[in-house]
């Protein structure tokens, strides 16, 4: 579980978060939603430890994460899985290389057992004999998939995705959204999914928390997004005339 507990970020004197207070539990797929401009990423990158929040705290299964020594926020960090929008995979190293990248920078396995903790994690993710191949040759749901075994290579009790869905076609979004589900749920994982992608609410979506204007503004499970009388919830949800027609 990760607990977000009275959370405050300021930007140039602007608060762009207020108050967060929310639990992201475990074996769930935890969504953050929100408009452009909302604080979702903001949210994450706080979470996450790439920003530091000028008021409450960020706690790992009760370990303080974002009011603690570098060197215990590095070990909490192994723990931790993080797919990037775009998959933010290195040109420069083929498939295998990039999924035992992580391995390579925080442990001292031999190439063998990297190797073969690679090949484990991109049979996972259906990627198979497709070691050898570099970025530019595979598709993009491809190298999302890819992106989700990087992710998972170290075993990580946490994993954060950020738009995982951006830039792909919706049955390939589809594909991308039950993995992502799959593994949380196998593996008992503190999943938390930064997205404005509806589809992705209602299928996946264990637990949702809706940002709005940096607040917490509305929280529930996917079967309550379409029945909620929240009005700011109910426009985002409901905002294009194809959303409107089909729920």
């Amino acid at each position: 579980m990760i607990e977000a507990k009275g959370i405050y970020k300021y930007f140039n004197d602007r608060a762009v978060l207020k108050d967060i207070n929310f639990s992201f539990e475990e074996g769930k797929n935890n969504l953050i939603i929100g408009q452009s401009g909302s604080g979702k990423t903001v949210l994450m990158k706080c979470l996450v430890g790439l920003l530091k929040p000028e008021e409450g705290e960020v706690l790992y299964s009760n370990r303080k994460f974002s009011n603690t020594s570098e060197n215990q926020q590095k070990e909490l960090r192994k723990e931790i899985g993080m797919i990037f929008q775009g998959a933010a995979l290195f040109d420069s190293l083929n498939v295998e290389e990039n999924v035992m990248f992580p391995l390579d920078m925080f442990t001292n396995m031999s190439k063998e057992e990297k190797l073969d903790r690679a090949n484990f994690c991109l049979k996972r993710v259906d990627i198979i004999n497709k070691n050898k191949l570099f970025p530019s040759e595979i598709s993009g749901g491809m190298k999302k998939r890819v992106a989700i075994a990087r992710a998972i290579a170290m075993n990580p009790k946490y994993l954060f995705c950020d738009e995982p869905n951006s830039g792909l076609d919706p049955l390939t979004a589809v594909v991308i959204d039950n993995l992502i589900s799959e593994i949380t749920h196998e593996y008992g994982i503190t999943t938390i999914i930064n997205t404005h992608d509806m589809n992705s609410v209602l299928e996946i979506g264990d637990r949702v928390a809706f940002i709005h204007r940096g607040e917490l503004w509305w929280s529930g499970s996917k079967d309550d997004v379409l029945s909620t009388d929240n009005k700011e919830l109910h426009d985002f949800v409901y905002a294009s005339e194809l959303t409107k027609k089909l729920l």
